[in-house]
C-alpha cells in the first residue's frame, strides 16, 4: 500500500494550511528572534535577507500569505526593498515628487533631504532594521508612509505623460500607484493588529 507521502502527492502536494503555518512560524521567528538577539550581525542578516537568499526563496515562503499577517507584511517589506535597490534613481525622483504633495507623510517615512538614490535605499534599510530592533508597528507605519509618498509621486508622473504615445506608460504608473496605496493600507492594518496583540 502507498505510504503517506504518496497520498499527499496524489492529493496535489503539500497541504496549503501546513505551508501557511510554516510561513507564519518563519515570520514570527524572524521578528521575535531578531528582537531577542539584538545583535548587529543578526540585524544585518535581517536587512539583507532578500539579497543574500534571493527574493524567490522568500516568495516560496511568504508571497501567498494573507496581507494582514506577519508573513504577508514581511513579504511586502522585502519586495519594497528589492524594488528600491533595483531602481533607486527612479524611486528617488518619484519620492521627491510625492513629498511635495504629502509633507506630513514625509516626516513619518524619515527620508533624508534631499531624497536621492542613496537616501531612499537607506530608508528601506532602516525600515528593515526596525524589524529587528525597533517598534515593529512604527516600522510598518514608516514603510506605509514611504509607499503613500511614492504613490503620490507616481500618480503625478502619470499625469505629466500627456502625449498619446505615452498613454500606456501613464496607465502603468497609475496602476502601480494604486498598488502602492493598497500596500500602504495593508501595512497599516498589520501595524494595528500588532499593537492589539493579534499577531504572534
Amino acid at each position: 500500500m502507498p505510504g503517506d507521502d504518496a497520498i499527499v502527492a496524489i492529493a496535489g502536494g503539500v497541504d496549503p494550511s501546513a505551508v501557511q503555518e510554516a510561513a507564519h512560524a518563519a515570520a514570527s521567528a524572524l521578528v521575535h528572534g531578531a528582537r531577542s538577539a539584538r545583535d548587529a550581525e543578526v540585524t544585518r542578516r535581517v536587512v539583507r535577507l532578500a539579497q543574500d537568499e534571493g527574493l524567490e526563496v522568500i516568495a516560496e515562503l511568504w508571497a501567498d500569505a494573507p496581507a494582514d499577517s506577519l508573513a504577508g507584511a514581511l513579504w511586502r517589506l522585502y519586495v519594497l526593498r528589492t524594488w528600491v535597490l533595483r531602481q533607486p534613481v527612479a524611486v528617488s525622483r518619484q519620492y521627491a515628487e510625492g513629498r511635495r504633495h504629502a509633507p506630513v507623510l514625509e516626516v513619518v517615512a524619515g527620508v533624508a533631504d534631499p531624497p536621492g538614490p542613496e537616501e531612499v535605499v537607506a530608508v528601506v534599510d532602516a525600515v528593515l532594521t526596525g524589524v529587528a530592533e525597533g517598534d515593529f508597528a512604527v516600522t510598518l507605519e514608516r514603510a506605509a508612509a514611504f509607499c503613500r509618498i511614492l504613490a503620490v509621486g507616481r500618480a503625478h508622473h502619470a499625469d505629466a505623460l500627456v502625449p498619446p504615445t505615452e498613454e500606456d506608460a501613464a496607465t502603468t504608473l497609475t496602476r502601480s500607484a494604486a498598488r502602492l496605496l493598497r500596500t500602504a493600507e495593508q501595512l497599516e492594518h498589520v501595524a494595528t493588529r500588532w499593537r492589539a496583540g493579534e499577531l504572534g
